[in-house]
């Protein structure tokens, strides 16, 4: 294994340098890499699909004859998509706050067991009220899952590896929607069994799966690398000194209100937050939406069903594909640029086609180009901070920051796609392509901040050589990212 030099790397120390020549002769670093990888992604990758199976199946029930089941019109519908964003949105930060004072085996299993009862119910629901209900819960369970997992990431991986992991984590959304159209298919075939609806087996048995997962993921969730079992002690020391090296992971940091402060009061938090909420709202109405989007081009709902998984499967291979190239180059503003732009592209195709009905695949073509764009930009952007942010708690805070404040671009996208918008959906298609633009200009922004603030550290360590490593002293550890050596990916 190659070290790099005290001035190569953000946050290098004597000390740590020291512990891993002691083990990288016993260690074979690559090795335990795949054993991470195979120990924690599909553990925590599986729980995520759960979950976005759970929150956008509610696309597919919808033209399996949910709404005229439960008598709702079609703005009552978005009502309940829109409650579900804010539930989400509340329990965010809380949920994090309870991840840091409890552990990842403990807590994201128990998450997932109680959106999975609350999923199943929704597979019983009578009448209005009772959707509003189970919705808004929906998503104050769900909502403490995905910041959770990024934080859980950087307590393993290095900064430079964990956005190539995140992504792969995030490349599930788009999977699940893959597989809610398989799975929506084939479950509406069961109409009539028990006197209930296609739509209410959706739910009921997508639901039930979860519980069953989550159940058995007490057991395969890990915590962090310092208690498990199956590591050695070598392998411990080695994960140890090189997080060490590398970034704050291996502090023993206490939750403090005053370090959720410091990630409040940084600009670049807040940037993080509307890279996110731009791209929240085309995401959410693309994989809320998808179904109906294609039925009113003139297609059956079964038809439906089966024409949303190719663009999904499509935008998981790209998405992969897109944060291997990230990673290799060491960017991410570009990438995601590039990514948005692809997006525009597609929403320009889709509000151009006047006739979706005589020209559906013209529109069919756009919602390709929507998805490939959308995902692998948002997988960039969610890794972003967990790359970037520096102290446990900031990190935590900002994280969940992220997702909350992302996630309002989802509550105002759940009212957009109105019935009688149909079929060209332009106020819809026309808020994913101004919030896309926008993105392009918070992207940018956040791109020079970077730039320029690690083009100060490095002047910095030019006049004051004599500046010591980010693990040296209480104090460098206090300054977290502020660190003269701490450097950002752009």
């Amino acid at each position: 294994m190659a070290l790099e030099t005290k001035e190569e790397r953000p946050g290098a120390s004597s000390t740590s340098d020291s512990d891993l020549e002691v083990t990288v002769g016993a260690v074979n670093e690559k090795k335990l890499l795949r054993t991470l990888d195979l120990r924690l992604l599909p553990a925590v990758s599986i729980l995520y699909l759960l979950s976005f199976l759970d929150r956008s199946n509610v696309a597919n029930a919808r033209i399996e004859g949910m709404t005229d089941d439960l008598k709702m019109t079609g703005n009552q519908y978005l009502t309940g998509l829109t409650l579900y964003f804010l539930g989400y949105v509340l329990f965010e930060i809380p949920c994090n706050i309870v991840l840091k004072r409890t552990t990842p085996k403990f807590w994201l299993p128990t998450l997932t067991i109680a959106w999975g009862i609350v999923a199943t119910l929704m597979g019983v629901t009578q009448n209005l009220a009772g959707f509003f209900v189970v919705r808004f819960v929906l998503g104050t369970t769900e909502s403490g899952l995905f910041p959770g997992v990024v934080y859980y990431l950087s307590m393993w991986y290095k900064r430079d590896e964990r956005q190539y992991r995140i992504a792969l984590f995030f490349s599930c959304a788009s999977l699940a929607g893959a597989f809610g159209g398989i799975l929506a298919y084939g479950i509406s075939k069961m109409k009539g069994v028990g006197g209930y609806n296609g739509w209410r087996w959706i739910f009921i048995l997508e639901g039930l799966l979860t519980i069953v997962v989550a159940a058995v993921a007490y057991l395969f969730i890990s915590n962090y690398p310092e208690s498990v079992s199956w590591l050695t002690d070598n392998e411990r020391k080695f994960i140890q000194a090189r997080l060490k090296a590398d970034s704050d992971s291996t502090n023993h940091e206490q939750f403090k209100w005053s370090e959720a402060l410091v990630a409040v009061k940084d600009i670049k938090c807040w940037l993080y937050c509307f890279a996110f909420h731009t791209m929240s709202l085309p995401l959410y109405t693309l994989s809320l939406f998808l179904p109906t989007i294609i039925k009113d081009m003139g297609y059956t709902a079964a038809q439906s069903q089966l024409l949303t998984i190719p663009p999904y499967a499509v935008a998981t291979i790209f998405t992969i594909f897109w944060a291997i190239m990230s990673e290799k180059y060491k960017r991410r503003a570009p990438f995601i640029a590039v990514t948005s732009t692809i997006a525009i592209i597609g929403y320009i195709i889709l509000l151009a086609n006047k006739n979706p009905h005589k020209k559906p695949g013209v529109s069919y073509v756009g919602t390709f180009f929507a998805a490939i764009g959308i995902y692998p930009s948002v997988a960039l952007v969610l890794s972003w901070p967990a790359i970037n942010v520096s102290g446990q708690t900031k990190r935590a805070i900002a994280n969940a920051m992220q997702i909350s404040i992302g996630n309002l671009g989802a509550v105002i996208g759940t009212q957009l796609y109105r019935p009688n918008t149909a079929p060209r959906y332009i106020l819809g298609h026309s808020f994913a392509l101004g919030y896309l633009v926008l993105n392009l200009v918070v992207v940018s922004a956040l791109w020079w901040i970077l730039t320029k603030e690690n083009r100060q550290k490095e002047e910095t360590l030019v006049s004051h050589p004599e500046t010591k490593g980010f693990h040296d002293s209480e104090e460098d550890l206090k300054l977290g990212d502020r660190h003269p050596r701490w450097k950002f990916n752009a």
